[in-house]
């Protein structure tokens, strides 16, 4: 760990302080967790790591990761490998555009409303822009209101306002709450009804990412397989998370296994990515994957993937935790448009990395290798003798908590490593 450390600090010319926060002797501590949230009692840290080999439009990243299930590091990195042999990915993303709600309830005449708002929609966004403040200083700001209509529902007719704000680099959900809240009188003046609901959508398709790439057949041959049959079996198992929800569930899962991870490092709001990601898969009335999957003309692997990804890399916890501060130094981004694109490159390949071992070699072989250091650790081993523990019993097939336990036994017995 000491020289991976190393290593990273010379790439992200980290100081000492900040070293000394990767490495747990300093960072987020009980008082500032205090200021945080309410009734805080302390902390919880999370392992973070690197991943790897991941080449995004040209340049070579670092990503860092918080996470505690074993393996995802490793597929990650292994799969960005993969896809770098094809070029890399290559990424883009929308604008980040937010969306705030206004609920008009008791409307009088909805079409009559309706019409008023669109008649008032300069106004309407000129009044926004002027409570934007850094936001608008910075290029974002207002960009849009649509208006929509439901007829009937359980509580009577309701409008639906939708006011459209570019956020810039923040996540933005502070700024659009605000700006739906001051728009409400505005909206009640011009349809007679009456504001309830003022709130952000985290269902952010406006402001979504997008990545892709290819992997060269060659480079997925196995033992039992040629490349060009493991492309085969790669499509075929993307299109059962294309056609059956209970596959695209799991299939999403390992998606946003990564996506979550770099989240959670940056110190975004990982609970409103999740939320956004699956409303997205179900937009069309069925809960499909994220990605898609195909074999082209010459018979390589190319996958794409797209979903909301509303980060930001200014205010909330991004700026509060010394952790995420760090990381986000390590990763080196310029713009939180940037930042998404990362997250749909490493979900593209922790979606690879799990389809590519479930369509191969069965996802056990490589998660259990892994699992095994997390038993031999709660068996009771430590420093060295959890890597021994772990290859034994990956060597035997036997990864359980007892056989952990019994050589935790057996080598302490012994009192020497070389003893197993």
């Amino acid at each position: 760990m000491s020289e991976r450390l190393a290593i990273v600090a010379d790439w992200g010319n980290l100081s000492q302080a900040e070293c000394d926060i990767l490495r747990g002797a300093a960072g987020l501590s009980a008082e500032q967790a205090d200021h945080m949230i309410e009734n805080a009692i302390g902390t919880l840290a999370l392992p973070l790591g690197l991943a790897t080999n991941f080449l995004i439009n040209g340049r070579d990243y670092l990503i860092p990761m918080a996470v505690e299930e074993p393996s995802v590091l490793a597929a990650v990195s292994n799969a960005a490998r993969l896809f770098r042999e094809g070029g890399g990915f290559y990424t883009h993303s929308d604008e980040p555009i937010m969306i705030g709600q206004i609920q008009v309830l008791d409307v009088p005449n909805l079409e009559r409303a309706q019409q008023a708002l669109e008649a008032e929609r300069d106004f309407l966004l000129r009044e926004v822009d002027s409570i934007g403040g850094s936001i608008v200083k910075r290029g974002g700001g207002a960009r849009g209101l649509e208006v929509r209509v439901f007829p009937q529902t359980a509580i009577g007719p309701m409008l639906v306002v939708h006011v459209l704000l570019d956020t810039r680099d923040a996540m933005g959900a502070n700024a659009v709450n605000t700006a739906v809240e001051y728009l409400a009188p505005h909206v009640e003046r011009l349809t007679g009804g009456r504001a309830h609901l003022r709130i952000l959508s985290n269902l952010t398709d406006q402001r979504k990412a997008y990545a892709e790439g290819m992997i060269p057949h060659a480079s997925l041959k196995t033992a039992d397989l040629s490349g060009v049959e493991a492309v085969r079996a790669i499509v075929e198992a993307a299109v059962f998370a294309e056609v059956d929800s209970y596959r695209a569930t799991t299939h999403n899962k390992g998606i946003m296994n990564g996506i979550d991870a770099v989240v959670i490092a940056t110190g975004n709001d990982w609970r409103a990515v999740e939320a956004g990601a699956h409303a997205y898969a179900a937009r069309n009335g069925r809960y499909t994957s994220l990605t898609r999957w195909w074999q082209d003309e010459d018979g390589n692997l190319r996958g794409s993937i797209e979903l909301p990804l509303a980060v930001g890399i200014v205010g909330g916890a991004t700026r509060v935790h010394p952790t995420a501060q760090v990381a986000m130094k390590i990763l080196r981004v310029g713009s939180a448009m940037e930042l998404a694109q990362v997250m749909a490159a490493v979900g593209l390949a922790q979606n690879l990395a799990a389809m590519r071992a479930l369509a191969t070699e069965g996802i056990q072989r490589g998660h259990m290798r892994m699992h095994a250091r997390q038993l031999a650790v709660a068996a009771g081993a430590t420093d060295d003798m959890v890597r021994r523990i772990a290859e034994q019993m990956a060597q035997e097939g036997n990864i359980r908590l007892e056989r952990a336990k019994e050589l935790v036994k057996i080598f302490t017995s012994f009192h020497q490593p070389d003893s197993l």
